[in-house]
């Protein structure tokens, strides 16, 4: 199967796992018809989802699976969904980096697509506990046969620690780390955020070290997709009283927006916002 096929796919993928969460359930002639496929590619579709745990085959359809506070989707299992949005938040949130800052960011698939457009930005100072975050910006370091460092690429700080299911170094060796550090600005990626219990994660050990960045930010910029409005894990780490800006994309529902906006100073809907900017000049 061709990159473009794959990517097909995982779009398809997407698409039907954000009509599952959104309805409650699907069926197949539905999405046959919505989707423009056959039957047996959206069942193939649906077996994929069930593979990555995120939905549960019924007769004629498929219905979400109702997760406990605990479960952690591995990397590789996040990284297939919602790739478009992901993709418009990190362009949004790259706009918020200032050439020559210190910034934060964390483990998590959103912060990992944000990490390939802030390549652009010129002599950050890069801390992060996400091992896929840091070979981004190692990948775009050198250039040339001699191997010479890029002008303007990152410093970047790879904090220690124990790896979780998504990837992030989490522990007491990473909390020390980060404890004696100062960011201009952390980027943050969320398992789940509400009003009630605020920004959460299913790991003990990575609520503990999400609250340390947290504490050394000057300023807090949570990137998460409209999937992750209402959903909690078992940790809470962060009020949204602790966050500045929400960035997040154009699936997330007006009554969500509404509480958001009240909660946080900052909310930018990537896509419409930048939209709305381009055509004010």
């Amino acid at each position: 199967m061709s990159d473009n096929q794959n990517l097909l796919a995982e779009q398809r993928r997407a698409l039907i796992l954000d009509e599952v969460r959104r309805r409650g359930g699907v069926r197949v002639n539905e999405l046959t018809r919505r989707l423009n496929v056959s039957d047996m590619t959206v069942r193939r579709d649906l077996d994929a989802l069930a593979r990555q745990g995120v939905v549960e085959k019924v007769h004629g359809g498929a219905v979400p699976v109702v997760e406990a506070s605990t479960h952690e989707p591995g990397f590789e299992a996040k990284s297939a969904l919602e790739l478009s949005a992901k993709e418009d938040i990190a362009r949004a949130a790259a706009g918020l980096a200032v050439p020559g800052s210190a910034i934060a960011l964390s483990g998590g698939t959103t912060t990992y697509a944000l990490a390939h457009h802030l390549l652009d930005v010129p002599d950050l100072t890069v801390v992060t506990n996400s091992v896929r975050v840091a070979d981004v910006f190692h990948s775009a370091q050198h250039t040339g046969s001699a191997g010479d460092r890029r002008p303007g690429a990152a410093t970047v700080v790879l904090t220690g620690g124990v790896r979780t299911p998504s990837d992030a170094l989490v522990g007491p060796v990473a909390d020390q780390a980060i404890r004696s550090l100062h960011f201009d600005i952390l980027f943050i990626g969320v398992h789940g955020i509400s009003v009630e219990a605020g920004l959460s994660t299913p790991n003990l050990a990575e609520a503990e070290t999400n609250r340390r960045f947290v504490a050394a930010a000057r300023r807090v910029v949570v990137v998460a997709d409209h999937t992750k409005w209402g959903t909690v894990g078992l940790s809470s780490f962060a009020q949204l009283s602790d966050v500045d800006t929400l960035v997040t994309d154009a699936g997330l529902p007006a009554q969500a927006r509404q509480e958001m906006a009240e909660h946080l100073p900052g909310l930018i809907v990537a896509g419409e916002d930048e939209a709305a900017h381009g055509q004010g000049g």
